[in-house]
């Protein structure tokens, strides 16, 4: 399991232009099946994605394919999680 976080950068105000592509890659990662959760950091930092069913390397390439990484927009950064103890309704990430 991957939490992946996207800091905004210095080119945050290219945000609008790219964020047509941005929630089109979003909605790729969630139909694949990769991603379990997304949403916006507070302060307006930039997002976070939860990630489950892939590689590391598979996720690097795909972050490589967000418009928003592209553009310089954000950095991302992952961290890697294997989960050890879960609640029942989370049993699935530990697979």
């Amino acid at each position: 399991m991957f939490v992946v976080t996207l800091k905004f950068s210095a080119n945050k105000a290219r945000a609008s232009a790219l964020m047509e592509g941005h929630n089109a890659w979003i909605k790729q990662g969630f139909d694949d099946g990769i991603f379990l959760l997304t949403g916006s950091l507070q302060q307006s930092a930039g997002g976070a994605v939860l990630a489950h069913n892939t590689s590391r390397a598979d996720l690097e390439m795909r972050l490589q394919q967000d418009p928003f990484v592209v553009g310089g927009v954000v950095s991302a950064d992952i961290l890697e999680i294997a989960p050890g103890r879960t609640d029942d309704r989370l049993a699935f990430l530990r697979a």
